[in-house]
Protein backbone atom coordinates (compact mmCIF):
# COMPACT_ATOMS: atom_id res chain seq x y z
CA UNK A 1 0.00 0.00 0.00
CA UNK A 2 1.26 3.59 -1.10
CA UNK A 3 1.41 6.41 1.49
CA UNK A 4 -0.64 9.39 1.14
CA UNK A 5 0.34 12.74 2.27
CA UNK A 6 -1.73 15.28 2.57
CA UNK A 7 -0.08 19.22 2.66
CA UNK A 8 -2.93 21.67 3.89
CA UNK A 9 -1.61 24.91 4.16
CA UNK A 10 1.34 24.96 6.42
CA UNK A 11 0.41 21.62 7.57
CA UNK A 12 1.30 17.95 6.38
CA UNK A 13 -1.11 15.18 7.07
CA UNK A 14 -0.35 11.15 6.32
CA UNK A 15 -3.45 9.29 5.33
CA UNK A 16 -4.41 6.31 3.43
CA UNK A 17 -6.98 5.34 1.44
CA UNK A 18 -10.44 3.19 2.45
CA UNK A 19 -9.77 0.95 -0.61
CA UNK A 20 -12.09 -1.69 0.80
CA UNK A 21 -15.23 0.80 1.86
CA UNK A 22 -14.63 3.22 -1.28
CA UNK A 23 -13.04 1.45 -4.48
CA UNK A 24 -14.21 3.00 -6.64
CA UNK A 25 -14.33 6.43 -5.43
CA UNK A 26 -10.29 5.96 -4.63
CA UNK A 27 -10.00 4.57 -7.98
CA UNK A 28 -11.42 8.16 -9.62
CA UNK A 29 -9.71 10.18 -7.03
CA UNK A 30 -6.09 8.33 -8.03
CA UNK A 31 -6.56 9.28 -11.56
CA UNK A 32 -6.50 13.04 -10.65
CA UNK A 33 -3.31 12.95 -8.56
CA UNK A 34 -1.26 14.69 -7.45
CA UNK A 35 -4.93 16.50 -6.51
CA UNK A 36 -4.61 20.42 -5.72
CA UNK A 37 -7.37 22.61 -4.44
CA UNK A 38 -8.15 25.56 -2.07
CA UNK A 39 -9.28 24.63 0.96
CA UNK A 40 -12.06 27.28 2.78
CA UNK A 41 -14.12 26.87 5.36
CA UNK A 42 -17.80 24.84 5.37
CA UNK A 43 -20.84 27.34 5.43
CA UNK A 44 -23.45 24.94 6.69
CA UNK A 45 -21.73 22.02 7.75
CA UNK A 46 -19.92 22.60 11.35
CA UNK A 47 -16.08 22.50 11.97
CA UNK A 48 -15.02 21.46 7.98
CA UNK A 49 -13.17 22.06 5.30
CA UNK A 50 -14.19 21.84 1.81
CA UNK A 51 -12.94 21.90 -1.72
CA UNK A 52 -15.93 23.52 -4.53
CA UNK A 53 -15.37 21.67 -7.24
CA UNK A 54 -18.31 23.00 -9.07
CA UNK A 55 -19.32 20.47 -12.00
CA UNK A 56 -16.14 18.14 -11.89
CA UNK A 57 -17.04 14.93 -12.63
CA UNK A 58 -15.44 11.73 -10.76
CA UNK A 59 -17.92 9.78 -12.51
CA UNK A 60 -18.50 7.61 -9.51
CA UNK A 61 -21.92 7.38 -7.16
CA UNK A 62 -22.64 6.99 -3.46
CA UNK A 63 -20.44 4.45 -1.44
CA UNK A 64 -19.11 4.37 1.87
CA UNK A 65 -21.42 7.73 2.35
CA UNK A 66 -21.90 9.66 5.41
CA UNK A 67 -23.47 12.94 6.49
CA UNK A 68 -21.66 12.71 9.75
CA UNK A 69 -17.57 12.62 9.20
CA UNK A 70 -15.55 11.88 12.41
CA UNK A 71 -12.56 14.38 12.66
CA UNK A 72 -9.96 13.28 9.87
CA UNK A 73 -12.16 11.50 7.70
CA UNK A 74 -11.94 13.08 3.87
CA UNK A 75 -15.25 12.65 1.88
CA UNK A 76 -16.00 13.20 -1.54
CA UNK A 77 -19.56 14.25 -2.64
CA UNK A 78 -20.13 13.49 -6.17
CA UNK A 79 -22.45 16.15 -7.06
CA UNK A 80 -26.07 15.84 -7.98
CA UNK A 81 -28.35 18.20 -5.71
CA UNK A 82 -25.47 20.38 -4.97
CA UNK A 83 -21.87 21.06 -6.68
CA UNK A 84 -18.95 18.19 -6.54
CA UNK A 85 -16.63 18.99 -3.49
CA UNK A 86 -14.60 17.33 -1.02
CA UNK A 87 -15.06 17.61 2.65
CA UNK A 88 -12.63 17.20 5.35
CA UNK A 89 -13.83 16.95 8.97
CA UNK A 90 -11.68 19.11 11.92
CA UNK A 91 -14.32 18.58 14.15
CA UNK A 92 -18.17 17.71 14.35
CA UNK A 93 -19.76 17.73 10.91
CA UNK A 94 -23.13 17.50 10.30
CA UNK A 95 -22.58 17.37 6.04
CA UNK A 96 -25.15 19.63 4.36
CA UNK A 97 -25.62 22.44 1.59
CA UNK A 98 -28.20 25.32 1.10
CA UNK A 99 -30.55 22.16 -0.59
CA UNK A 100 -30.35 20.58 2.99
CA UNK A 101 -28.88 17.48 4.36
CA UNK A 102 -26.15 15.84 2.45
CA UNK A 103 -23.76 12.43 1.98
CA UNK A 104 -19.94 12.55 0.71
CA UNK A 105 -18.25 9.24 0.06
CA UNK A 106 -15.44 8.43 3.14
CA UNK A 107 -12.67 7.59 0.97
CA UNK A 108 -9.81 9.12 2.66
CA UNK A 109 -8.33 8.94 6.51
CA UNK A 110 -5.73 10.91 7.95
CA UNK A 111 -3.62 8.93 9.79
CA UNK A 112 -0.98 11.19 11.55
CA UNK A 113 -0.85 14.81 12.58
CA UNK A 114 -4.20 14.40 13.52
CA UNK A 115 -2.74 17.06 16.39
CA UNK A 116 -2.76 19.61 13.84
CA UNK A 117 -5.94 19.09 12.47
CA UNK A 118 -8.16 21.85 14.63
CA UNK A 119 -5.61 24.26 13.93
CA UNK A 120 -5.50 24.03 9.84
CA UNK A 121 -9.30 24.14 10.35
CA UNK A 122 -9.22 27.61 12.46
CA UNK A 123 -6.31 29.18 10.48
CA UNK A 124 -8.93 28.54 7.10
CA UNK A 125 -11.37 30.08 9.25
CA UNK A 126 -10.20 32.75 10.02
CA UNK A 127 -7.01 33.58 7.82
CA UNK A 128 -9.21 32.21 4.23
CA UNK A 129 -8.65 30.06 1.55
CA UNK A 130 -5.66 27.61 1.73
CA UNK A 131 -4.05 25.62 -1.12
CA UNK A 132 -4.39 21.83 -0.42
CA UNK A 133 -2.38 18.73 -2.22
CA UNK A 134 -3.15 15.30 -1.99
CA UNK A 135 -0.01 13.19 -3.16
CA UNK A 136 1.14 9.25 -3.51
CA UNK A 137 4.59 8.80 -2.13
Amino acid sequence: MSQLIVHAGDFKFEARFEEKLAPKTVAAFRKAMPFESQAIHVRWSGEGVWMPLGDLDFGVSYENHTSYPAPGQIILYPGGISETEILLAYGGVHFASKMGQLAGNHFITLTSGLENLTAFGKTVLWKGAQKIRFEEV
